[in-house]
């Protein structure tokens, strides 16, 4: 045991959940009967498998990690948090062992004067946010985010449903009863409002609100659903990009059968992508944002290893780049001179390539633009210069900018709406006059990660290309057709070497590029590929059997990519393309080389067909 300044530890108390709203005496007295406790790595502090504790414990400095009885990982202890709660609670039901992981100073906390602290709107808010983690025992297995299954047949439990006039009060009460963090609102007009853990703590205890008030007060409304028929990696994608912990699922004709939350969507190394994007967010200067950012590549190595598929890994990832991306852009904005005259809104910052189509991988760099009112345009060379700043930071981060310029501090890749406009009506009439073609299908790639999305206009210019710019549409696909599938490289041929292959060039560009072709047969400009070889399905561009087998060749290849590049990061290597056919394993040799021979076939079927008529 170590002394502590009873003032301090009780600041320290005061400062995190759900002691946040205690009186000076009340915290006096918790300090009073608290020790604080130093512990070395490894050591053992509390194990919940042999009996139930009286104490609580919170951690000072240092982390603890809390393992379930076959020694996996339920959670990690920061400082600041707390655990032995749930048991203390419940009398049991969870059963783990508390380890510290690196040296620790905790405070063991009296159980007693604990369990009144969660009496108060700010212990109830925090048993109300944690009542997901409660109940680890009783839930099904977590399914891992690659399951393509409907929503409709992983959720569970009775939905907890309560009317307009329930108090918050009574709301969180069942909130905890029925171990959920979350209760719908069924309003009059047939919609249905909810009330989360979030609600609770900002709308609720934040804002200084009396827990007896009406949950219709603090609820959000109408709340967003998705029905029972769409599959949990479609809904978790859903669920990552608008930052929801919580999805009603509804039959066809509305009614609800269930609320899923995230860890019915995640296993638990997939949690880890929603706490590094909370850090991000956190990050208060570009030194803390390069160092979150630097788990960013690990995160999704645990994820694919744990399980997910590439396809999901590649979405997760490209999300959080997103975050690191947007963080990064507002800490160039915040650094820049007051009287610098630099906007700081009226612009959009486009992501290009990969990240855009969520189609990452961890060796992806930053591709990006910048699209602005035409009324800024004055203040370009100040907005190019954040945009110098941004890519600087995230060259910290571990996420270099695009080796071939495509970068939005570059002329070519900043311009006004307007600019942009008329630079994609030139593209169309003539796509060989100052790089259109390449530029055009760069910008097609783009997506908003900042800013309105109504400054990127060149997909708008390019959705009805089949019909007023065939001669245009009819280059794209050449250029589709020019990137010809191969086994083997020219310099590999020529010095008789067995074989390197570039996954990456050689195979899953010329299906991107007969994507995007395919997609704008069908009006669809911007797009993942496979939603891109969907709409060529749809509109006769490609045939459905062969768009189909281009989507089957895609995913298998993003698989190789994935393993190929977290093998490499597991041994310090930097992740590539660049594979050697000899170490493929005989199967996946046999798939590559099949899903070769199938991507050459339908290039050539298509250059035989060519555009279908309007």
């Amino acid at each position: 045991m170590c002394g502590l300044d009873p003032g301090e530890l009780s600041e320290f108390l005061g400062g995190h959940t759900p002691f946040q709203s205690a009186s000076d005496d009340e915290l006096a007295d918790l300090a009073a009967g608290s020790t604080v406790v130093t512990f070395p790595t490894g050591a053992v502090i509390a194990d919940y498998s042999a009996q139930v504790p009286g104490d609580v414990w919170m951690v000072r400095t240092g982390h603890v990690m809390l393992q379930a009885a076959d020694g996996s990982a339920v959670d990690v202890v920061e400082p600041g948090g707390i655990f032995g709660y749930t048991p203390l609670l419940t009398g049991g039901g969870m059963e783990f062992v508390a380890r510290a992981t690196e040296p620790s100073t905790l405070i063991r906390l009296p159980g007693q004067q604990v369990r009144t602290q969660f009496a108060t709107p700010a212990g109830l808010a925090f048993l109300a946010s944690s009542a997901w983690s409660v109940t680890a025992g009783s839930r099904p297995a977590l399914v891992p985010v690659a399951d393509s299954r409907p929503v409709g047949e992983l959720v569970h439990g009775d939905v907890l449903l309560v009317t307009p006039d329930v108090s918050v009060r009574d709301a969180v009460i069942r909130m905890t009863e029925q171990h959920v963090s979350y209760a719908l609102i069924s309003l009059p007009d047939g919609e249905y409002g909810i009330f989360t853990d979030r609600d609770l703590r900002t709308r609720v205890v934040a804002a200084g609100l009396s827990v007896d008030v009406p949950i219709t007060h603090a609820m959000s409304a109408p709340a967003r659903r998705v029905t029972a028929d769409l599959t949990a990696e479609t809904v978790l994608m859903s669920m990552l990009e608008s930052g929801l912990r919580h999805m009603p699922v509804t039959t066809a004709r509305g009614e609800v059968i269930g609320v899923l939350e995230d860890a019915d969507l995640l296993a638990a190394s997939a949690r880890q992508s929603f706490m590094l994007r909370r850090s991000i967010g956190l990050a208060a200067d570009a030194d803390e944002l390069q160092a979150a950012a630097q788990q960013v590549t690990h995160t999704a190595s645990a994820l694919f290893r744990s399980g997910t598929k590439a396809s999901a890994t590649s979405s997760i990832l490209s999300i959080v780049i997103d975050s690191v991306v947007r963080r990064a852009l507002e800490l160039a904005l915040a650094e820049a001179p007051s009287d610098a005259g630099t906007p700081t809104s009226g612009f959009a910052w486009l992501t290009l390539g990969s990240i855009a189509r969520r189609e990452a991988m961890p060796s992806s760099d930053v591709d990006s633009a910048l699209s602005w009112r035409d009324d800024l345009s004055p203040a370009g060379d100040q907005l190019r210069a954040i945009a110098r700043r941004t890519h600087a930071i995230l060259d910290g981060c571990g996420l270099p900018s695009d080796s071939n310029g495509a970068v939005a501090s570059s002329p070519n890749f900043s311009r006004s709406q307007g600019d942009w406009a008329r630079a994609a009506r030139g593209w169309l009439e003539d796509p060989l006059v100052g790089k259109g073609l390449i530029l055009s299908s760069l910008l097609l790639d783009g997506r908003v990660v900042w800013g309105e999305t109504a400054l990127h206009t060149i997909p708008a210019a390019y959705r009805r290309m089949r019909a007023e710019h065939p001669n245009a549409l009819r280059l794209q696909l050449l250029d589709a057709l020019s990137g010809r599938v191969r086994a083997r490289s020219l310099r590999d041929v020529l010095s008789r070497r067995g074989g390197t292959f570039d996954l990456k060039s050689h195979a899953v560009t010329p299906i991107v590029n007969l994507a995007r072709w395919g997609g704008l047969v069908g009006d669809v400009a911007s797009a993942s590929t496979p939603a891109r070889l969907e709409a060529a399905a749809a509109c006769g561009a490609l045939s459905a059997r062969d768009a189909a087998t281009l989507g089957e060749v895609f995913v298998m290849l993003q698989r190789l990519r994935m393993t190929h590049q977290v093998e490499q990061l597991i041994v310090g290597h930097s992740p590539g393309d660049v594979i050697t056919m000899s170490e493929l394993s005989p199967l996946n040799r046999s798939l590559l080389n099949d899903g070769l021979r199938e991507i050459a076939a339908v290039q050539r079927r298509v250059g035989n067909f060519g555009i279908p008529a309007v």
